[in-house]
């Protein structure tokens, strides 16, 4: 038996999940998780069903069973094998607290993904990422050899494989065609204190305006700066007795944290773009077991 993860995209409409559930059925397939959304505003419907193929059915078969009902609905679809490990590349400059968090959830199992690399334009994270055995790839990135850096960054793409870039505090601007070209597909971190607090020390400036939250946003990246859809935030609070270097220590973790659940929800096709927004389904109950994050 294969259990698979099914996404739908379509108009909203009447007879959509009775139909994807009735050829589900008759195709020997087991639902064990479903999620649907109509979004009123724009007149769009959004689906993820996770399901047993008792009959161990391909993903091309089901492709073929379902198209008559694509086809109706003018959907968009797509088939997924649980069993299967999505190939990731990271990126990081100076600060790893990220990467760390993200190559030990990856170690224990909390993280199910292929890391085939990991891109930095310094040399700091080198011997931890040989030591998981994992390819360390040195691009250095300069204002004048920008076009070239990115060139090599998107050829070890092609090379790989890679389905998903992920920016832990990878300090570089991407370009707009790199960014049309990963659409949906690169995700980004970064402290919430934007427009507010920017420059290289956001924390010591919310020190001296007495925050008294402290957040992280994560979401894919577009070429309009930290402006992409949203995928996961959260916020710890701090009071007038914590310092400066504490603000760093708590920004951190949660930086951490929401970076990692931002991956965890797109590796299992939880989320859906919608305009400039996004659609995230949280792991159901009965799901959570095998999506959980340690």
């Amino acid at each position: 038996m294969t259990t698979y993860v099914l996404t739908v995209t379509c108009k909203s409409t009447r007879g959509i999940v009775a139909a994807i559930s009735g050829l589900l059925a008759e195709m020997g397939c087991n639902i064990i998780d479903s999620s649907q959304f109509d979004d009123l505003g724009t007149g769009k419907f959004f689906m993820r069903v996770s399901f047993i193929s008792e009959e161990g059915r391909s993903a091309a078969e089901l492709a073929a069973g379902l198209k008559p009902i694509a086809e109706k609905f003018e959907m968009t679809t797509e088939f997924h094998d649980q069993a299967g490990r999505m190939k990731v590349l990271l990126m990081v400059s100076r600060f790893g607290h990220c990467l760390n968090d993200l190559l030990y959830r990856w170690k224990i199992g909390a993280l199910p993904i292929d890391i085939v690399g990991v891109v930095s334009n310094h040399f700091e994270y080198q011997k931890v990422v040989v030591n998981h055995d994992i390819p360390f790839h040195h691009i250095p990135v300069t204002k004048e050899n920008k076009p070239q850096a990115e060139a090599r960054i998107m050829d070890l793409v092609e090379s790989t494989g890679t389905e998903l870039i992920v920016l832990a505090r990878y300090m570089q601007f991407l370009s707009d065609r790199m960014c049309q070209e990963m659409s949906g597909k690169i995700i980004n971190i970064h402290h919430s204190f934007l427009p507010s607090f920017k420059g290289a020390n956001p924390y010591k400036q919310a020190y001296q305006r007495g925050v008294k939250l402290i957040g992280a946003t994560a979401h894919y990246v577009t070429a309009d700066l930290d402006e992409g859809p949203i995928i996961e935030q959260d916020t710890v609070r701090i009071t007038h007795a914590q310092s400066a270097e504490d603000y760093v220590s708590l920004g951190r973790d949660v930086e951490a944290q929401v970076l990692a659940r931002a991956v965890h929800a797109h590796i299992h096709h939880r989320t859906f773009l919608n305009g400039n927004r996004t659609i995230v389904f949280p792991p159901s109950p009965g799901s959570y077991a095998s999506e959980r994050m340690g």
